[in-house]
């Protein structure tokens, strides 16, 4: 009869124990040297060698023959530990027996010599789930046990046993077995059953164990019906398919394609997909995309492995931190309000139009997310402009100030410039024979042309600047064009040799000829004009967004 792997490939002995040597190394050392505990709680999460490491110690104390503290495995106390037909190795499930009955039961038990083997050894698995009575019942004698009993407990939740049990129990903390020793050891297994097993395989089974060598094994007996287990056996057997589809959803949010998410989320809806847990799938996916870029070079030992690198990676590039937080918040919340009871798919539709659209939400994580994206903006060169908050045909006239707010001061007179006689019609044609005759081949294009011609190949932030005179202004003389810009963080976008080189560009190609750029600051002699009250009217109605 075929057998599951997690069980065919059980260790033992402390050595075969996988990740666990802190352990292993301190219970053979115990009982090669006879020092042994008269009771042991094992700590830990699930899959991790708690009830391995339990039997294995049950063998070696009443083993004839250990071997470098390790059960030989063929004497009679080993086999019939094994085998379960010594009946003074006895393994209880706490969460079956958890009654004070069931404790007592045990204890009128325990005070009776072993029969066959040199101790008699109770294992309690999910001790925490023993009731408080029972507790009290199992306390005395595991303070004062006779001579021949010993206790192993086991526990995933070591905060639900009372302090006094733990007072008297030698503790062991099981830790979380790294993703690369969980990969090794399948492929060392995979080999010996004869599978064809891809090491990208193997590593997306152990990082999808979380830790545990049981879970990983029990996934490779999954995957064995393909004759290669490669990546995409291991997503179809998982059921792992739909993670495309969730990543796909992202970027349908990323891209801003309300429609499109909500139709897709549809479709999985129709396909039988709980609202709660595609929502925390995208969590998933969010919190995994958030360690591939806070820890770039560690990251792959940090993601769960529903999602490979290359996904995550593509994400982190177009999504802040701020705003993979401010998501991850929206996300949570919405299955907060699912599990208490509001409607599953219209809260998921809401939280899917939210995250389309940042601005939809006034959280002070969405606040930072779309500050945090201005920020990246100016970083990358684009400017930020200031709009109306008011058409120009809603503009409300302000009135005059009144006069006698400022008054003159005594003595005082204005005195206004001389008018200008208008110019005679034989001045202007004098002006003109005065002058010298314009080169046509080098003044036969115009600052308005070049600019026109070279603004598609410039960045955006360069391009609508290049018709403002009061921080751009520009001339071409001869084989030269000069242009100045207004001096600041705008003149050192334009001083780079790749956009003065688009200037050139532009230029040859329309006076035919080449042309160099040459780039100055702008400085402007002029007086500045007051500030009239429709400027002052304009600033006022000016906001940011």
């Amino acid at each position: 009869m075929y057998q599951a792997l997690y069980r065919k490939w059980r260790p033992q002995t402390f050595d075969e124990v996988v990740g666990q040597k802190h352990i292993t190394q301190t219970l053979k050392n115990q009982v090669k040297t006879g020092h042994l505990s008269h009771a042991y709680i094992f700590i830990g999460t699930r899959g991790t060698g708690k009830t391995t490491c339990a039997r294995i110690l049950a063998k070696a104390v009443n083993c004839e023959n250990p071997v470098d503290g390790n059960p030989c495995g063929v004497c009679p106390a080993c086999r019939g530990i094994s085998e379960g037909s010594v009946l003074d190795v006895v393994e209880l499930d706490a969460a079956s027996n958890n009654s004070v009955d069931n404790v007592r039961a045990l204890r009128e038990e325990a005070v009776f010599s072993p029969a066959t083997v040199k101790k008699r050894v109770y294992i309690v698995d999910e001790v925490h789930m023993l009731s408080t009575a029972a507790f009290n019942a199992l306390l005395k004698i595991l303070e004062e046990p006779p001579e021949h009993l010993m206790f192993i407990l086991a526990t995933t939740e070591l905060q639900k046993v009372p302090a006094t049990i733990l007072s008297r129990c030698q503790r062991h903390s099981f830790k979380r077995i790294d993703a690369p020793t969980i990969a090794e050891y399948l492929e060392y297994i995979a080999g010996k059953e004869g599978f064809t097993l891809k090491h990208d395989a193997a590593e997306l089974i152990a990082r999808l164990a979380d830790g545990g060598v049981r879970d990983a094994l029990s996934l490779l007996d999954q995957c064995s019906a393909s004759e290669t287990i490669d990546l995409d056996a291991v997503y179809y057997a998982m059921g792992l398919a739909g993670n495309r589809r969730t990543a796909s959803l992202m970027d349908c949010i990323l891209n801003r394609q309300t429609e499109k998410a909500i139709r897709d989320f549809n479709s999985l809806w129709m396909d039988g997909k709980d609202p709660a847990v595609l929502l925390s799938e995208l969590t998933g996916l969010l919190r995994d995309t958030l360690m591939m870029k806070i820890a770039p070079k560690g990251g792959t030992s940090l993601i769960s492995g529903g999602y490979d690198g290359a996904t995550l990676e593509a994400l982190g590039a177009r999504m802040t931190r701020e705003e993979l937080i401010s998501a991850m918040d929206t996300l949570q919340g919405a299955q907060t309000q699912i599990r208490s009871g509001a409607s599953p798919k219209t809260t998921a539709e809401l939280c899917l139009v939210c995250l389309c659209d940042s601005s939809l939400s006034d959280s002070t994580s969405a606040l930072k997310a779309r500050i945090s994206r201005l920020e990246e903006q100016l970083k990358n060169g684009v400017t930020v402009r200031a709009v109306p908050s008011q058409p120009d045909d809603a503009e409300e006239e302000l009135p005059p100030p009144p006069e006698e707010e400022y008054p003159e001061p005594a003595g005082y007179a204005p005195v206004y410039p001389e008018a200008e006689e208008p110019e005679t019609e034989e001045a202007a044609q004098a002006d003109d024979t005065d002058s010298p005759p314009a080169e046509a081949a080098e003044h036969d294009v115009s600052w308005k042309e070049i600019a026109a011609e070279a603004a598609p190949t410039l960045p955006r932030d360069i391009s609508m600047q290049l018709n403002d005179p009061k921080t751009v202004r520009a001339r071409l003389e001869g084989q030269v064009l000069k242009i100045e810009v207004m001096p600041g963080f705008l003149f050192g976008r334009f001083n780079k040799p790749e956009v003065l080189a688009k200037f050139s560009e532009a230029a040859s190609r329309l006076a035919g000829r080449e042309i160099r750029t040459a780039l100055s600051e702008l400085t402007d002699d002029t007086e500045a004009p007051r500030r009239s009250l429709e400027d002052l009217k304009e600033f006022k109605e000016v906001r940011f967004v």
